[in-house]
């Protein structure tokens, strides 16, 4: 039982250079006592694998991974050369958390065909498990072709682990089949205990990202996080998850209060099965609190 933080968390608009900004709060992570940080991937914005990989390197001991590069419209031959060189770059700390992200957002941003989802993510699936096996890559899928002149010459950089942002039943179960866990966001403790723990083998890691913010202002704090999350009740999968919770909006699932009150919600996702807690949003009003989150919380799971 571990607990990380998704990153960035505040203070990245009035940084004067972001790739300083985001080695700075991982460093303050570490410092806090988390085990882990994970960066997020926009369209366009910080490159999630290249910031893990620097984050890594300057900061010994934590892990690092993204949460999550979407598989549309990136190659799985690109992705895990990007994935393959973060390994080696942080000495075999390095996870890659993957998505299929929601075709209602992705495709007007691309302009691109968007594939059949479930049969995408097992294709894509198996060809990073070739990749990072250090062989040479020969697969031809239906929406997937990759056939790599030989294998990884990334010295340090194999078997890197996968996790994928699965909640529904059909991706769960080629996560189980393919990947070495999930990283479900808005997956409460009873979606979690009921639907997503159950579809996968023992073993597996299943990281919860949690919305988690401790704080002395939580009406002020859960107004502003209502406001900005309100667009994940939108989305279909989403919307699937916090409907098996018996959430209608997803600031019911933010963890907003003292130190004893964020705990104890805490705490519900490990008896729930989950593997690691992942502190989201923490940084959503200022330093202080998410600071305050992170010291408070760090050893919650340990």
């Amino acid at each position: 039982m571990t607990i990380g933080a998704a990153l960035p968390a505040g203070d990245t608009d009035s940084a004067p250079n972001l790739v300083d900004e985001l080695v700075a709060q991982t460093r303050q992570a570490a410092g806090a006592g988390l085990k882990s940080v994970w960066f997020s991937q926009l369209p366009l914005g910080q490159d999630a694998i290249a910031i893990a990989a620097l984050a890594g390197r300057e900061v010994p001991g934590i892990e690092v991974g993204t949460s999550v590069v979407p598989t549309y419209p990136r190659h799985p031959l690109l992705v895990a050369s990007a994935a393959l060189t973060a390994q080696a770059a942080t000495g075999g700390r390095f996870t890659l958390g993957i998505g299929l992200g929601s075709q209602g957002f992705l495709g007007p941003v691309y302009g691109l065909d968007y594939p059949p989802p479930i049969r995408h993510l097992r294709e894509y699936l198996a060809v990073l498990r070739q990749a990072f096996a250090g062989e040479a890559v020969d697969f031809d899928g239906e929406t997937v072709r990759a056939h790599s002149p030989g294998p990884s010459t990334v010295a340090g950089g194999n078997d890197v682990p996968v996790v994928v942002a699965a909640m529904g039943p059909q991706a769960l179960a080629v996560t189980g089949e393919l990947a070495d866990g999930t990283l479900p966001y808005l997956a409460g403790p009873r979606a979690l205990s009921e639907r997503i723990v159950p579809a996968l083998p023992a073993g597996k890691r299943i990281i919860a990202a949690v919305p988690a913010v401790v704080t002395d202002d939580p009406d002020a704090v859960r107004a502003l996080a209502a406001e900005q999350m309100a667009f994940y009740g939108q989305i279909p999968s989403y919307r699937k998850i916090l409907d098996a919770e018996g959430a209608d909006h997803p600031v019911e699932l933010a963890l907003i209060g003292d130190e004893k009150t964020v705990a104890q919600g805490i705490r519900r996702y490990y008896d729930a099965g989950a593997t690691d807690v992942v502190l989201t949003q923490t940084g959503i009003r200022s330093s202080e609190e998410r600071l305050r989150t992170w010291a408070a919380l760090s050893s919650s799971g340990s």
